[in-house]
């Protein structure tokens, strides 16, 4: 009785953590990290002497001016990037002005350049479809008309003259590039010149089987004076690009960095989008990485590991679209000498976060998979689904397998459980006469209660471990199916085509509401009050109602979980008969 107690417990403290969940993420504050504290501590390390004044152009309206920088009438510094916004007249739209359009296809990517900034103005993911309805469609993850506006814009700052930003018209060699089936990289130049003596390449760099693409911006300056200049990558998007959500949460949509903290110690940080009108982001540090993240998918940039850097991110609106932002870094001053070349270096990460390639882009990017308070057990979850999916091919299969290993690892602590549901039927009688005759005096019945467990030796908490050990293991299995793209619309056979969505049919949450049901039965000797009764009797259909709403992955889990538990039953049951210890109250 303890145990079904036990384990009542255990299914409303399930309940409890997804209805906190789901509060968490609507009301509770996000996570604030410590920005000022460490803006400040760092201000010697600073690439700008005071704010953004003097660090980023103007990001407002692009011009079609050409070449320009914004001036803010202080030495030829630009203004800084705050508060501007972008007239758009409509939906379907663009907000930046418009240039040569460069198409680049490689294996994993289909990439539109626009000579106007040089900006990445459309990446489409090829072989990632935009949903399940539409599964021969890529996904579009940058892209520059509204409403799911989302563009990448770099370029070079310079108190001493003209450098070409996001604003500038640069010349493309040709239109059209594509990946060769002999080549693993795909380089794709803009170039830049102007009247003074000073050439910009600007070059993206695509590889074979990456979402990775190098960017460089390689300076010669041929003119009589030296060129101070300064680095900048950003990111500029709209609030849209919902690529579906999991039950019970909403999936973070916002920025995430990777902030130093001392000597090579850093910490992944986040920041949603909501919170970035009261507090944006500025932070001075030596390396690191920031990256706008929407649910499965990021767009991050890595400055050089050594380099000092300002990571921003704020509000950046368009007019009509309430929520836009930007993120991204501006690097530190360097001065090319005259007649020498210099280059300006970053890496991008453009598409969704495929585990075994974010850490090879940067140190720390993997922590964008964020699996909440559970990663210590989610991550190795996830690496023994992964292995098992490189064996069968099949995701479904794989935590079917996952399952059977669980279930193998923990063996020994189900026959402990089923062995103390079976002791607690043998001392069924003598509890029900200590309650007859200590009923009315709740703790002389406690205190007569636990002599009859220390005699006998029995410890009616032993069988609870079981279900105290796959409390979490479900909860990390949860976060695994919320934010692992891998199992993003993957199939499983006949009606399921999306573990990480719930069944379209119910037909697992029905399975499993019979499974649990049928291991009631076999345990009905086992005497309950009228109250626990009906609460079991219920529980079955509760819970498989709970369940409908929950990913087909997590359902398909705890069906395979409940089969291999009935069977373990009945095969425990019967040594247990054999050794004349499975007797019911009327046998003993």
């Amino acid at each position: 009785m303890d145990n079904i107690r036990f384990g009542l417990l255990c299914a409303a403290a399930v309940i409890c953590f997804f209805l906190y969940q789901a509060w968490q993420t609507d009301y509770a504050p996000s996570q604030q990290a410590q920005t000022a504290q460490t803006s400040g501590q760092q201000a010697n390390q600073s690439p700008g002497a005071a704010g953004d004044g003097g660090d980023v152009p103007d990001f407002g309206a692009p011009s079609s001016q050409g070449s320009s920088t914004a001036s803010n009438g202080s030495g030829g510094q630009s203004t800084p990037d705050g508060g501007n916004t972008a007239q758009v007249p409509g939906s379907n739209r663009s907000p930046v002005s418009d240039g040569q359009s460069v198409h680049i296809v490689t294996d994993k990517l289909d990439v539109t350049i626009n000579t106007h900034g040089g900006d990445l103005r459309r990446v489409a993911l090829r072989g990632v479809p935009v949903s399940d309805e539409q599964p021969d469609t890529d996904l579009r993850l940058i892209n520059d008309t509204l409403p799911d506006f989302f563009i990448e814009q770099s370029g070079l700052i310079s108190p001493d003259s003209d450098a070409p930003n996001h604003n500038t018209t640069f010349q493309a060699a040709q239109s059209q590039y594509r990946l060769g089936q002999d080549q693993d990289t795909l380089r794709v130049p803009l170039t830049w010149t102007d009247d003074a003596g000073h050439k910009v390449t600007k070059t993206y760099v695509f590889h074979r089987g990456s979402y990775r693409i190098d960017l460089d911006h390689k300076v010669a300056n041929d003119s009589q004076s030296p060129w101070n200049l300064r680095q900048y990558v950003r990111y500029w998007r709209a609030p849209h690009g919902n690529t579906g959500d999991v039950p019970f949460s909403h999936p973070f949509f916002g920025i995430g960095w990777y902030a130093a903290k001392g000597d090579d110690d850093y910490a992944y940080l986040q920041r949603s989008r909501d919170d970035l009108a009261s507090d944006q982001l500025t932070v001075d540090q030596t390396g690191g990485w920031i990256a706008m993240v929407q649910h499965y998918f990021i767009g991050a940039v890595v400055p050089p590991k050594d380099a000092q850097v300002r990571l921003f991110a704020r509000p950046k609106n368009i007019q009509g679209v309430d929520g836009s932002y930007a993120s991204g870094f501006v690097g530190q001053a360097r001065n090319v000498a005259a007649g020498s070349q210099a280059d300006f270096t970053s890496t991008l990460f453009i598409g969704p976060k495929y585990q075994d390639q974010l850490d090879a882009v940067a140190p720390g990017l993997g922590l964008t998979v964020d699996y909440g308070w559970f990663s210590v057990l989610a991550r190795p979850i996830f690496s023994v689904l992964e292995f098992l999916h490189s064996l069968v091919g099949n995701w479904g299969v794989a935590i079917i397998l996952l399952t059977v290993l669980i279930k193998a690892l923990f063996y020994k602590l189900s026959e402990i459980q089923f062995r103390g549901m079976a002791r607690m039927r043998k001392f069924q009688p003598r509890m029900q006469k200590l309650k007859e005759q200590y009923g009315d005096d709740k703790q002389e019945l406690q205190k007569r209660m636990m002599e009859l467990y220390k005699k006998e030796g029995f410890n009616p908490m032993a069988g609870c471990w079981p279900l105290l050990v796959q409390m979490p293991v479900f909860i990390s299995l949860y976060w695994v199916l919320r934010e692992s793209v891998e199992l993003r619309h993957a199939p499983f056979m006949l009606w399921i085509q999306d573990l990480s969505a719930p069944d379209p049919y119910f037909i697992l949450p029905v399975i499993f509401g019979a499974t649990m049901f049928l291991q009631q039965k076999l345990n009905a000797n086992v005497a309950m009050d009228p109250m626990q009764q009906r609460i079991m009797q219920i529980m079955p259909l509760g819970m498989a109602v709970f369940f409908c709403f929950f990913p087909a992955g997590l359902v398909l889990y705890w069906c395979t979980n409940n089969l291999l538990s009935i069977a373990q039953q009945w095969y425990i049951y019967r040594k247990l008969d054999a050794e004349g210890l499975n007797q019911s109250p009327a046998n003993s």
